[in-house]
């Protein structure tokens, strides 16, 4: 079984056991959070159920397993010929989860 959930503005093709890492969200590790909306909802060989635009019988319960930084990403600005220059570093919050089960 696999869904297709909404979070952090992103969608992310699911299954239970797998680990994803998603946008951050708040909680601690070991923590049981819902995930919705939930798209779609389909089983290996069947046609899937899909929302319009989401299954309000669905829900996918997933489990924190770490709440990290991604890698630097380095943001370079130039104005050419004005000497301007900036240069500075990002690193996005992300949370690891791993989906425990799938409802629906």
């Amino acid at each position: 079984m696999y869904a297709v959930v909404k979070t952090g503005g992103k969608q992310y093709r699911v299954a239970p056991g797998e680990t994803v890492e998603v946008e951050l969200l708040k909680g601690e590790i070991g923590d049981q959070v819902k995930l919705e909306p939930v798209l779609l909802v389909g089983t290996e060989g069947e046609e899937a159920r899909i929302g319009t635009p989401t299954l309000a019988e669905a829900a996918v319960t997933a489990e924190i397993v770490e709440q990290k930084l991604a890698p630097k990403i380095i943001v370079f600005k130039k104005t050419r010929r004005k000497g301007y220059s900036k240069r500075q570093g990002h690193r996005q919050p992300l949370t690891k989860l791993k989906i425990v089960e799938i409802q629906g």
